[in-house]
């Protein structure tokens, strides 16, 4: 079975832009790319679950909200 060249890639390519539209594409992308973070995460194990914004906050903010 033949590889897929340059050629055939951009025919895909095509074809997928006129069926999704350009702005869709980049839509379709980000959500495989959380699907794919999500799936990583739940799979490696000891990895602790915190939210994003708790990430963010310096220790001397979250002890902050931690005491109102």
């Amino acid at each position: 079975m033949p590889s897929l060249g340059a050629p055939e890639l951009i025919i895909i390519l095509a074809i997928v832009v006129i069926l999704f539209g350009a702005s869709r594409i980049g839509d379709i992308g980000g959500s495989i790319g959380r699907g794919i973070r999500e799936f990583r995460r739940e799979v490696k194990p000891g990895e602790q679950e915190t939210p994003k914004d708790e990430k963010e906050k310096s220790p001397a903010e979250a002890s902050e909200e931690k005491k109102v």
